[in-house]
């Protein structure tokens, strides 16, 4: 693609496309449904006991990063193909393999009760107390390890098929006309953007798999004992980069979506790629400001992950809402459900920056970063932001690539989910404001109402996700399709 034909016919998806976005649609309101179990448990309006409180809770943020990546995978290998060559067989093969790690942590959790979070900060997994075997603990990190296995075959082959068209990661994210001015504008948004991704998700997955097979060997051989700090770091780095990544997959709806609407081209210009050549960077050494109350960590990395979460959420958020802003004013543009979904996303994606930078700072997230302001930040930035964008591109697919008439369920369900959306998120933060630990399963009285007001907006969002997500599956055939 060049400058001059910013914007390639678009084609039907892929059934490999098709099958990511129905099995993340299927897992997602699984994991909501295991969410709202959550908030009942501590409205106390259900009684499901502690242990499977935090039995949930351990599928619950496993299955909700697997649901992130899975979409944002989908999004960007749809879009990626019409600029390289991609591998369908490598496509299938990664959702095969994630789909039997899933399975793997299933067990781990419902027949081996393992309950350590999706975190499994060591020592934990091995040292259970008798609440779940050790087998129960390596089924759970070997489901994550075939994942992360899939993952990085997916990004390899994207690798392989940007440097084969580009010739460099570093030409794929526009450097030479960064830094050498090589031409106004660099490779196509979505180019820069999955070469942004492979390069941080392909080391964050290395890295959380070097943990994870130090912790499994520990579990069968004591004596191997691991620096309990070097392995929080390393699953806090994977964790991290790895969900943020997400957010940088599904934007790729933005940059292909609204130009097509609009009939405006979205370029790349120096802005554009200075944006994300930083975020590469920043992505992977913002990870310490989950640690800044580790007193053992280096004074150093504490003060660069406060000054990082500051930077972070910027440069490519800046860009993207800007130019999103810039490309749909005074275009004419005839709104429907995947435009409208991805606009809210980039209120969504905002939004969760706030909170997240508030509590990157030291003196408060001494206080703030054990409470629910934690949950109200990253579910503001994955539901109404990283998720929206995945249901604006069901929606556009769903209509075979054009602009679609909204019915009035659709427009009832998109109202619904970004009212009760915010009215769930506000829930966590405001509990998060007065103190409300994250975590607990049992709840004092006084943090009743944040339960219960959260868990009412909880199953509204529910209802209008299941409406999207019955949508898009009754419209298979027309995704397919596609429009010439």
């Amino acid at each position: 693609m060049t400058a001059s034909n910013p914007m390639p016919p678009h084609a039907g998806a892929t059934a490999g496309v098709l099958a990511y976005l129905v099995a993340a649609g299927a897992i997602l309101l699984l994991m909501m449904a295991f969410g709202l179990t959550m908030r009942l448990e501590q409205a106390q309006i259900v009684s499901i006991g502690v242990d499977r409180f935090y039995e949930l809770m351990t599928l619950h943020g496993a299955g909700m990063v697997g649901v992130a990546a899975l979409g944002g995978a989908a999004i960007m290998w749809h879009f990626l193909r019409q600029y390289v060559r991609l591998s369908a067989a490598l496509l299938l093969a990664n959702l095969a393999l994630f789909l039997f790690g899933v399975v793997l942590i299933l067990a781990s959790v419902l027949w081996g009760k393992f309950a350590g979070a999706w975190t499994f900060l060591y020592p934990l997994p091995g040292q259970s107390m008798g609440v779940w075997s050790r087998d129960a603990a390596a089924l759970f990190m070997a489901g994550l390890l075939v994942i992360g296995t899939g993952f990085l075959l997916l990004y390899l082959d994207v690798a392989r098929a940007v440097i084969q068209t580009y010739g460099s990661l570093a030409h794929a994210l526009g450097w030479p006309q960064l830094f050498l001015r090589r031409g106004e504008y660099g490779p196509p948004p979505t180019v820069v953007a999955s070469t942004m991704v492979l390069i941080v998700n392909t080391i964050s997955i290395v890295s959380g798999a070097s943990i994870l097979v130090m912790m499994q060997i520990n579990l069968y051989l004591p004596s191997f004992t691991i620096d309990p700090l070097l392995a929080k770091n390393l699953i806090y780095f994977f964790g991290h980069v790895f969900i943020n990544a997400t957010i940088y997959m599904a934007v790729i709806a933005v940059y292909e979506i609204l130009p097509r609407y609009t009939q405006r081209p979205w370029q790349s210009n120096r802005v554009f790629l200075a944006a994300f050549t930083a975020s590469t960077v920043l992505v992977m050494i913002i990870y310490p400001h989950h640690l800044l109350m580790d007193f053992a960590m280096p004074k150093w990395m504490l003060i660069m992950g406060q000054v990082i979460s500051y930077l972070n959420g910027l440069p490519v958020l800046v860009v993207t809402v800007y130019g999103a802003l810039t490309i749909v004013y005074r275009s004419g543009i005839k709104w429907d459900m995947a435009s409208g979904l991805l606009l809210l996303s980039m209120f969504g994606w905002a939004a969760g920056v706030i909170p997240a930078m508030v509590d990157g700072t030291i003196v408060v997230n001494h206080v703030m970063h054990n409470t629910l302001w934690v949950p109200g930040h990253f579910h503001t930035y994955l539901l109404l932001g990283m998720v929206t964008m995945v249901f604006g591109f069901m929606y556009y697919l769903a209509n075979g690539g054009r602009h679609g008439a909204a019915g009035l369920l659709d427009r009832l369900s998109f109202w619904a989910f970004a009212l009760a959306g915010m009215g769930f998120v506000f829930a966590f933060l405001y509990g998060g404001l007065e103190s409300v630990p994250r975590r607990y399963a049992a709840h004092l009285p006084e943090w009743l109402p944040y339960d219960r007001v959260g868990s009412a907006f909880a199953a509204v969002v529910i209802a209008a996700v299941l409406v999207f997500v019955v949508r898009f599956a009754s419209r298979l055939r027309t995704a397919a399709g596609g429009a010439a």
